[in-house]
Order: C-alpha cells, then sequence, then structure tokens
C-alpha cells in the first residue's frame, strides 16, 4: 500500500512578528517542519508534498529534496491547500496523511496509529483527537450515537453547548485517497471567511452515511501547535524534556536535566555525566564516561572517551580519548587535542594539533600549529601566527618545555628536546635539544635529553 504526507505549510504566521517564515524557526536546533518529515516518515512510503505559500522560496530552498513542493497561491484555507496536491498524487497513493508543519511534537508512532486506524476503517477517513479542559482553539468534535464522529465544529462558529464539548480535533488526519480527490471540490465556501476549510470533509462523508473514525491522543503536549513566540518557546521546553529523557534512558546523567539543552540528533556515549548548564549544540558525538560542566558549551564538535570538559567553550573540535581541559578553555574551529591532553584555565586554542600527553599552561594561545607528544607550554605562550595580512604556521616537536611567557614567532620549527626559557622571543628557528633564551632568543647549550620513565 502507498502512503503519502501532505504537510500544510502556506500561512504566514504573523503572530510570529517575524521575517522568517514561521516553519523555519528552529526547536531544538532544527526548523520545526524537519520535525515534521521526522514524524511522518515513520508512516509514508512515498516522498511527502509540502504545500508553500508565504516564503516559499525560502521554505522550498530549505527542504531541497526532502519533499515535492506546491504553492498555494493565493491561500483560501485548509482545504485548498490539500487540493494544490491532487495534480501530483491523483492515481498513484492510496492513502494521503495530511497533517500541519507547526506541530513539531506529533510524534511518528501517534501517526502510526492513525494510519492503522484507517486501514482498519470502512470509511474514508480518520482522524486525530484529543480530550482537554484548555481548547487552545482547536474545533469540536461532534459524534453520533453510534460513536462515529459526525462533524468538527470550529470554535468561532460552535454554539453554547458544543462549546462544552472537551474532544478536540488535533489536526491530524488519514485519507482514502480517491475519494479524498473527489470530495475536495465538493467543501462549500465558508461564508464568514470566503475559504475552504479541510474539516468540513468530515460531514461530507458523515452525511453520505460513511463511518468517521477517530484515534483519541492521550499526550496533550503533542497537540501544541505554533502561532506565537508564546508558543514556540513551551514547545521548545517540551522538546528538550524529550531530548533528555531519551539520553537519561540511554545510560547518560544529568544532575540537572531542565538546565541541559541538547539539540536533536546529537549522540552520546553511555556513562557521560553531563553536569548543569551544559549546551550542545550542532553536530555533536560524545563517547562513554566523559564528565561535561558544568557551565560548558559545545557545538560542531567530536569529543571521545574518558574526557574531562569543565565551563568551557568547544566549537568545531577534536579531542581523542583522556583529555581534561578547563574552566575557561576555549577550543576554536580545527582544534584537536590527541590522547590525555591537559589545558589549563584560560587556554585558547585554533586550528591547531596537540599530540598525545601535551601539557598547555593557563593563559596560553596555540593557532595553526603542530606541537609534538609530551612537550609543555608554559603558562602565558603565544603562536604569534599573523602579521596583519598573512597566518603562519608553528611546529613544535617532541618532549619541546616552553617556558612561561615565551613569544614564538611564525613561521617557526622547534625541534625535539628543545627548551625556551621563560619570557624568550623566539624569532628563528631552533635546533633539537636546544636551550634559548632572551628577546630575540640566543642559543645558550644544548641539552642532554632525559630518558622518559
Amino acid at each position: 500500500m502507498k502512503i503519502t504526507a501532505i504537510l500544510l505549510a502556506a500561512g504566514q504566521g504573523t503572530r510570529m512578528k517575524s521575517s522568517l517564515p514561521k516553519v523555519l524557526h528552529p526547536i531544538a536546533g532544527k526548523p520545526m517542519i524537519w520535525h515534521a518529515l521526522q514524524a511522518i516518515r515513520h508512516v509514508t512510503t512515498e516522498k511527502p508534498v509540502v504545500v508553500v505559500g508565504h516564503g516559499a522560496q525560502e521554505v522550498t530552498k530549505y527542504l531541497d529534496v526532502l519533499a515535492q513542493t506546491v504553492l498555494q497561491e493565493p491561500q483560501l484555507g485548509t482545504g485548498h491547500a490539500v487540493m494544490q496536491a491532487e495534480p501530483l498524487l491523483k492515481g498513484i497513493t492510496d492513502l494521503v496523511v495530511v497533517c500541519y508543519s507547526d506541530m513539531p511534537l506529533l510524534r511518528g508512532e501517534t501517526l502510526g496509529k492513525l494510519v492503522e486506524t484507517q486501514k482498519k476503517n470502512k470509511g474514508p477517513i480518520s482522524i486525530l483527537t484529543v480530550v482537554a479542559d484548555d481548547p487552545r482553539g482547536f474545533g469540536r468534535i461532534i459524534r453520533t450515537p453510534d460513536g462515529s464522529v459526525e462533524s468538527i465544529v470550529e470554535e468561532y462558529v460552535a454554539t453554547a453547548e458544543q462549546l462544552q464539548v472537551k474532544e478536540l480535533n488535533v489536526g491530524g488526519y488519514c485519507f482514502d485517497a480517491n475519494w479524498l480527490w473527489e470530495a475536495l471540490h465538493r467543501i462549500p465556501k465558508n461564508p464568514q471567511k470566503g475559504e475552504y476549510y479541510l474539516t468540513d470533509i468530515v460531514e461530507l462523508a458523515s452525511k453520505a452515511g460513511l463511518p468517521v473514525q477517530a484515534t483519541v491522543m492521550d499526550d496533550l503536549e503533542e497537540t501544541i501547535g505554533i502561532n506565537t513566540r508564546v508558543h514556540l518557546s513551551e514547545v521548545e521546553a517540551a522538546m528538550r524534556r524529550r531530548i533528555n529523557q531519551e539520553h537519561m534512558l540511554d545510560g547518560v546523567t544529568m544532575m540537572d536535566p531542565a538546565s541541559i539543552y541538547i539539540d536533536v540528533d546529537i549522540k552520546i556515549g553511555r556513562d557521560t555525566v553531563l553536569m548543569p548548564n551544559t549546551y550542545l549544540y550542532g553536530q555533536i558525538e560524545i563517547g562513554e564516561g566523559n564528565r561535561i560542566g558544568p557551565n560548558t558549551i559545545i557545538r560542531d564538535s567530536k569529543i571521545g572517551n574518558r574526557c574531562k570538559v569543565l565551563a568551557s567553550v568547544l566549537e568545531s573540535a577534536l579531542l581523542d580519548d583522556d583529555v581534561d581541559i578547563g574552566p575557561f578553555a576555549r577550543l576554536r574551529k580545527g582544534a584537536h587535542l590527541g590522547d590525555h591532553v591537559h589545558m589549563g584555565n584560560f587556554g585558547e586554542v585554533k586550528d591547531s594539533y596537540l599530540a598525545e600527553g601535551v601539557k598547555m599552561g593557563h593563559f596560553s594561545y596555540i593557532g595553526n600549529a603542530q606541537i609534538g607528544a609530551n612537550t609543555n607550554i608554559g603558562a602565558g605562550t603565544i603562536t604569534c601566527n599573523y602579521d596583519g595580512e598573512k597566518k603562519y604556521a608553528t611546529e613544535i616537536g617532541e618532549d619541546v618545555f616552553i617556558g612561561s611567557d615565551t613569544m614564538l614567532v611564525a613561521p617557526l620549527k622547534i625541534g625535539s628536546g628543545a627548551r625556551t626559557g621563560a619570557g624568550s622571543v623566539v624569532t628563528k628557528n631552533v635546533a633539537e635539544d636546544t636551550l634559548v633564551v632572551g628577546m630575540p632568543a640566543r642559543v645558550i647549550r644544548k641539552l642532554e635529553r632525559k630518558a622518559k620513565k
């Protein structure tokens, strides 16, 4: 059986008061329409169709190959919106699932129950409903004595008696495709709004004696639609609770989940501990047994196993195993710390590789550099890699000792086993096993390198 989804995304979203199309506002790091696409993937077999309108160019550009798009112009209601997909889908799909792109909390499992209801339904429509005390502007579900759905009455036209009904229309539908295309053309124009509402199609089926079934949802959070920034914040909070709970069930410890922010699609290994005020954004992979935070921000980075990251900021960085950094360390784009590297407080690394066992003291800056294994970078060391026009590389060998407050003026090579005295300004290459001091640094003597234990 072929099943295709239609996502409605043509609305202007005026109450958001934003130049960004509503469905592109992010929730946990992804546009809200991305979440809707993830949900429908659980139940569909064909590429979805997204009905676009306001901001169509931006939405279409984002969707790219994720979906087919059709333009609704002008916007004449939800029934009219679904009608725009008829040329693409008529005769090529068996069931059509229709839902809104501004309901990012709707789960694929819930849509799966809806589809199963329709597969068993002898009639052409099944819908999602919820029972709630707060109607949130949803239409009321009016049922027949035998329990099937008779109609959906919008709140603004409901009678006082109908307003007391607590079963609400969520906005998820599953249709028999062949019946849908014919019925769409029979939806009457709403005399007050001058639009064609998809909800009126339920009454068409009911009057024809065709049963309309409902799947009653039990999670109110899934039903939250976004029309204002207040709704956006409600959904963001709910999504983050959901994400955090999934990680904890997979073996991640969170001391205070309410203070931890994790984007979707982030991988975290078991026995990793996330401390309060930890923020994980973008494309991130974190291994097992790590301790992250408190007060740490990580974006687009990869962390190995058994690392400790305290009160630091990482962006597009790579940490191998058993790395210890912070507090107040900053790793910028291209920073790569090898196994057992220690990086002290107020250090910064950019576009550099620190090999296994490197110790980098506090208040140091390493940029465009390659640092050999077991080298010690003293406090206050700076790679002077930029002359105002170009950036230059610094190469430091293994077992080097860089004294505190050393200025390394690139381009520069320092051989393995070399040492610099405190406060040195090194402007020329240093041979292996050589001590240099002063400003500019000069050779003092050759050194005898001690064997490592």
